[in-house]
């Protein structure tokens, strides 16, 4: 149980560290709470609800992955270099796809509701 808890702590502690490191991980949390905030306004369906926390998982999930990336190829290569150019570009796109993917998402399941509560007023 006491390796549970370590393990859950380091997890925190890196998800605390890109918070306060990181202002792309702190726009898309933000971006993710003001989600949070629309899907409770709009009363979102079951099904709305875990597309739409998926897609915040998803994205905060390869913002982490892309920044812990690009923090080991800056260990394993400081010069430039093309070839970790490659790897932190691709993990960049990564994060860049599931954005795009969160948007998309985002416009069908929200729109219809905005424009209907546009409608009505």
């Amino acid at each position: 149980m006491k390796r549970l808890v370590r393990s859950f702590s380091f997890a925190w502690n890196g998800i605390k560290k890109c918070f306060s490191s990181e202002p792309n991980f702190r726009i898309h949390s933000m971006l993710g709470i003001a989600v949070l905030t629309a899907a409770f306004i709009f009363h979102l369906s079951f099904y709305e609800w875990i597309a739409v926390i998926f897609f915040i998982a998803f994205v905060i999930s390869m913002e982490m992955l892309n920044t812990a990336i690009e923090k080991l190829c800056d260990v394993v290569h400081k010069e430039i270099h093309p070839g970790i150019k490659a790897v932190k570009d691709m993990a960049a796109g990564a994060v860049l796809v599931a954005a795009t993917g969160s948007v998309i998402t985002g416009c069908i399941i929200f729109l219809p509701k905005i424009l209907t509560l546009f409608k009505t007023i």
